[in-house]
């Protein structure tokens, strides 16, 4: 039986994520899921890796017939047949439909554009009146223009596709029936959207997803329509989170930093990277890492992992793991991260936003700190209302004043 929101375990204290301490690094340890399901969890930086990036470990068995129950919360991360939760040809076939679009370069391609949309942003949050809604007014707005315009969605209520997406990454901030409902109703745009496209094709990302996957001719309709909707919220999603938390952090305690930041846009990136390493995209409560599950017997950190087990890749771990990165992240902020991080996972599963992400992170805080060097909380950190009951965590409000 599924358990609803009231069901809901309780969350940990609504402390700002950058706050929040990662487990100690050490070799794999069992534990388990809400489910009751048994883990493996991996956090040290090394041994993290290793589970993304080996293909003994996969995300398709998590799916199979004899596979346990992972969560109690339907959600658009169980689809079977969705990009996430494919391996091998099957994933590479389908990952190859878009991720042309989501390079380096063709990102760059953006950059000017994306620049435009933060500048206009400004204008219209330097002429309102104090205190601003942050996240109403910039952090909000500047990825669902860019996703918007990438896959040609002016005009489309995103109102509705937000409400669409936050069930889609719902635990337990909705019912069940809630989220299946809602995911129902997001699928039949998403296929609508996908048969006009097919129609009519114009310049955007949803066009040339359809024109490759026909002609491929292995991508099933299905399978297209689950890339628009996975495409739509993980294109926002995650900017939306990442900026939210890291304004929490650099409005409130770094201010040394904010100032700085207003610098150079390289600076900008540099820190960008910092905190998508330091400060995690939510709290946790639901799984305790990102889920493989062995198709071979596995060695990982001097343990033996059994074909069956099921294994959690603890990232935010990983990513604080003083093996791999000496010091505290508060004192190295403009320094690279040296390796890179795990934020994004690894292997064939890498985030294929990652790139999309940093640019807009890195033109967002180095053009606000440049146009308000002197923007400030209105209210103290225990006072923000928080995006909660989700697989993320953010601000839902951030009042600043300059």
């Amino acid at each position: 039986m599924s358990l609803d929101h009231r069901d809901a375990p309780a969350a940990e204290p609504l402390i700002p994520l950058h706050c929040l301490r990662a487990l100690e690094p050490g070799p794999p340890t069992r534990t388990e899921l809400l489910t009751g399901t048994p883990v493996w969890l991996v956090r040290r930086h090394a041994d993290v890796r290793q589970v993304l990036t080996d293909p003994r470990l996969g995300r398709a068995e998590l799916y199979a017939p004899d596979a346990p129950r992972l969560t109690p919360y339907p959600n658009l991360t169980d689809e079977p047949d969705g990009l996430l939760n494919l391996d091998g040809p099957e994933h590479q076939r389908l990952r190859r439909t878009v991720q042309r679009a989501f390079t380096p370069r063709a990102i760059a391609r953006w950059r000017p554009w994306v620049a435009s949309v933060v500048e206009d942003l400004l204008t219209g949050l330097t002429a309102a009146e104090h205190p601003v809604d942050l996240v109403a007014a910039f952090s909000r707005p500047l990825p669902v223009a860019v996703i918007s315009r990438l896959m040609g969605l002016d005009g489309v209520d995103f109102e509705r596709l937000a409400h669409w997406s936050d069930q889609a990454l719902a635990t337990s901030a909705y019912t069940p029936q809630e989220v299946r409902t809602a995911m129902r109703e997001f699928g039949a745009f998403a296929a609508q959207l996908v048969a006009e496209r097919r129609l009519k094709p114009g310049d955007d990302l949803v066009s040339s997803l359809v024109q490759a996957a026909d002609q491929d001719g292995e991508v099933t309709e299905p399978q297209i329509v689950t890339l628009v909707v996975g495409l739509v919220v993980a294109g926002h999603e995650t900017t939306i989170t990442s900026l939210g938390n890291a304004l929490v952090y650099l409005l409130d305690e770094n201010r040394q930093a904010w100032h700085e930041l207003a610098g150079s846009e390289q600076q900008a990136a540099t820190v960008a990277e910092q905190l998508l390493r330091a400060v995690p995209l939510g709290d946790r409560i639901v799984a305790p890492g990102l889920l493989r599950r062995a198709v071979a017997d596995v060695e990982i950190g001097g343990v033996l992992i059994s074909a069956g087990d099921v294994v959690a890749a603890d990232t935010f771990a990983a990513n604080h793991d003083p093996e791999t990165y000496p010091g505290d992240w508060r004192t190295n902020l403009f320094d690279q991260p040296n390796p890179p991080h795990l934020t994004f996972g690894a292997g064939p599963h890498h985030c294929l936003g990652a790139w999309l992400a940093r640019m807009e992170l890195e033109l967002a805080l180095h053009r606000l700190a440049q146009r308000l060097p002197e923007l400030r909380l209105a209210v103290p950190t225990g006072r923000i209302a928080w995006r909660t009951g989700l697989l993320t965590r953010s601000p839902q409000s951030l009042p600043v004043t300059w």
